[in-house]
């Protein structure tokens, strides 16, 4: 169940106890909606999480990209200088 359902089972558990006069039904329900509480919170922090993890991935794609171009371009700059010192310069 999710953790807001648990909330509303244990409000209604608590209710029901509390007409009926019985202490252990009224427990239950308490304990109900704290566990709820907890499943929401958890849901809330799993969320942030995944998203955070998602940003992460992405700068590291884009840093990832971006140095492979810086070592492309290197790489071109040395070839063409190596090109460039095996011409003949009487031409």
């Amino acid at each position: 169940m999710g953790g807001k359902t648990d909330v509303v089972k244990g409000r209604f558990k608590e209710a029901v106890g509390a007409l009926t006069d019985n202490n252990k039904l009224r427990e239950e329900g308490k304990t109900d909606q704290a566990v709820g509480k907890v499943k929401q919170a958890t849901e809330t922090a799993v969320g942030k999480v995944k998203v955070a993890a998602e940003k992460t991935v992405v700068a590291v794609k884009s840093t990832a990209r971006q140095a492979v171009n810086v070592a492309k371009d290197a790489a071109k700059n040395v070839v063409d200088k190596a090109k460039s010192a095996t011409k003949p310069t009487w031409r």
